[in-house]
């Protein structure tokens, strides 16, 4: 190790002392479980916008889209641009759901189904392992940033990552969370700007970012390297990604009201659009610098360290790294609500006193993060990681959340039947490397068969009544 890798990695556990003392600041104000995982439904418009701009432009952005641009130029846009109109349909759709006061994703898409109870409790063990999905799949990306500045090996740097996670989240909760991540999403946007700027000049101007070998003759966004078909699912799988994950809904819920997580998220998307070209940008330029990198995931590091003045660089690393830290906390925290407010509660009808639901919300929160990182000790492939995830476990999500918004007749057989056909699906076209090849990955093919049986199993099972039946929890349209 080399003393500047050692000077990274001794900045980087004097950033995590950072965050753990935050976290038990913060802890001092805790009194529940709701404090622990929602801060008390307070967070302003301010933390709603800095924590969802620092979870997009964190683990999927770094290292995700810069090495899909690394290999396949503008295609790297895709991902962003994809999270952009998932962010603004979420603040059209689903922005309202925080008048019903939901604590879970599970209880609140149960709802539209006349809160059924097996329902319920598959909601519940999908969005949690979901939310474990998400967990490793940040855990994954900061590992490898770790291990890249530091020369320590990808399985040291995982586990230095989700245990010092651990440490800090169990501390600290959704208030820690929010507060840190406002304050990464301006060192993460500005480093992304000016990373690319550096990157271009770097590479020779403008001219040479558009005049190469990798973007030449590849059409629109570079589709025509991996497919108009693969393209389009590649932003699909995105969308349904933030319109399905569990620690956006948390946002929702935790929000002081429609208003201000409307216009966080609002503002969120069209900062995201914008912003959808820098990793390309920066994809591209590693690409023309080193064409030779074992790992495109490399790719942003690459530059980070090789472009821009050591300090700034070596600042912007720990900004990533931190930024997947504080992304993993979010989906640990919504697993966390599943796990509390819903799983416990199959074996234990007892109610819980503030101070033990609150022991219990920490105790969950180490067992999810321990779950979550044997999960990213077996992978290193963040898009591949999180477009599988994707289609096997939120595309029934996505599809549920939908019809249950905006068509009333849908029943809880009809629920069990998209969350059953699109699994299935996805399942069917992962297994199929023709099927695969054609789609790029499952997320279509998934929702279309998910949104196609849930309305037939609903016509078949709709209970005939003389009176309309209008469902008690259904969020009128704002």
């Amino acid at each position: 190790m080399t003393s500047q890798q050692m000077t990274f990695l001794a900045a980087f556990f004097a950033y995590l002392l950072a965050m753990i003392a935050i976290g038990w600041f913060v802890s001092r104000w805790q009194k529940s479980g709701s404090d622990f995982l929602l801060a008390g439904r307070k967070v302003p418009l301010f933390l709603t916008l800095g924590t969802t701009v620092a979870t997009m432009v964190g683990t999927g952005s770094s290292m995700g889209a810069v090495g899909f641009a690394y290999q396949n130029a503008w295609a790297g846009a895709l991902y962003g641009i994809g999270g952009a109109v998932g962010i603004l349909l979420l603040a059209w759709v689903f922005a309202p759901v925080r008048k019903q006061q939901f604590v879970t994703m599970s209880e609140e898409l149960a709802s539209y189904v006349g809160n059924n109870a097996l329902v319920k409790k598959v909601l519940a063990v999908i969005i949690y392992a979901a939310s474990i999905g998400w967990l490793g799949a940040h855990l994954i990306g900061g590992g490898m940033y770790l291990a890249w500045l530091t020369g320590i090996d990808d399985t040291s740097a995982k586990l230095i990552i989700g245990i010092g996670l651990a440490i800090y989240v169990t501390l600290g909760g959704y208030s820690a969370v929010v507060w840190t991540d406002a304050i990464q999403a301006v060192i993460l946007f500005v480093g992304f700007l000016l990373m690319a700027y550096f990157a271009i000049d770097s590479v020779g101007g403008w001219q040479a970012v558009q005049n190469n070998q990798l973007v030449n003759g590849s059409g629109f966004l570079s589709y025509q390297n991996i497919g108009l078909i693969p393209a389009i699912s590649m932003s699909f799988a995105v969308l349904v990604g933030v319109m399905a994950t569990p620690s956006f809904r948390q946002r929702i819920y935790s929000g002081d009201s429609v208003s201000s997580i409307r216009k966080s998220f609002v503002m969120s998307g069209l900062l995201y659009l914008g912003f959808s070209l820098v990793p390309a940008i920066i994809g591209i330029c590693a690409y023309l610098i080193k064409g030779d990198l074992d790992n495109p995931a490399y790719a942003f590091p690459y530059i980070a360290l090789n472009t821009l003045p050591m300090l700034l660089g070596g600042l912007i690393l720990l900004a990533g790294i931190s930024a997947t830290l504080s992304s993993a906390s979010s989906d640990a925290i919504a697993g966390v609500s599943v796990f509390v407010s819903d799983i416990y509660q199959w074996f234990s009808d007892t109610p819980l006193s503030d101070a033990h639901q609150l022991m219990l919300s920490r105790f969950a929160m180490i067992i999810t993060v321990t779950i979550a990182l044997l999960f990213a000790l077996l992978s290193n492939n963040i898009i591949t990681y999180i477009t599988k995830m994707i289609s096997l476990a939120l595309c029934g999500l996505f599809v549920m959340g939908l019809l249950g918004r905006f068509w009333r007749r849908l029943t809880w057989q009809g629920s069990i039947a998209i969350l059953v056909a699109s699994t299935f699906t996805a399942a069917l076209i992962g297994f199929n490397p023709k099927w695969l090849a054609f789609f790029g990955n499952p997320s279509i093919p998934a929702v279309l068969s998910g949104a196609f049986f849930g309305v037939v199993v609903s016509l078949v099972t709709q209970v005939k009544t003389p009176s309309k039946v209008v469902q008690k929890n259904t969020v009128e349209l704002m």
